[in-house]
């Protein structure tokens, strides 16, 4: 099985291509299928803040003693990606293309940051500190 890093990133990716998927609908303004793909969407993301917060992070927490360093900051930052997801949920219900592209733009560049300091800096960190990444993998896999 891959590490954790290779597990997540992966994911990070996939999630990434739903939200193209759902900006380039909504650009087309294809208002039928935007509905779809951004549930597709959002729940791909939120059940991926979900194994973090639930697994990845209490997992990391426990081993090492580190309850207020970079995973809370994480979890800060999925809040305020939650938040923009709302108010673009908003707009694809209102068929607002304007108001939407608008959010997910800032929604775009707050994710590249949030994920390059996850892979970049916190995944490695948990990598080193995880002995039985397979079995945490798996716990992820089988969340929800």
């Amino acid at each position: 099985m891959s590490t954790i890093s290779e597990f997540m990133t992966n994911h990070h990716k996939h999630c990434d291509e739903l939200f193209i998927n759902v900006e380039s609908a909504v650009d087309k303004q294809q208002w039928g299928g935007v509905s779809v793909k951004w549930s597709l969407c959002y729940n791909e993301i939120e059940k991926h803040f979900q194994r973090e917060e639930e697994i990845l992070f209490p997992e990391f927490e426990k081993i090492t003693g580190m309850n207020e360093g970079p995973t809370q900051m994480m979890r800060i930052e999925h809040q305020q990606i939650r938040g923009l997801f709302k108010a673009m949920e908003e707009a694809v219900k209102s068929q607002d293309k304007l108001n939407y592209l608008a959010l997910s733009e800032t929604l775009m560049v707050t994710m590249q940051q949030h994920n390059m300091k996850e892979e970049q800096i916190l995944y490695p960190m948990i990598d080193s500190a995880i002995s039985a990444q397979d079995e945490l993998i798996n716990s992820m896999i089988n969340y929800k």
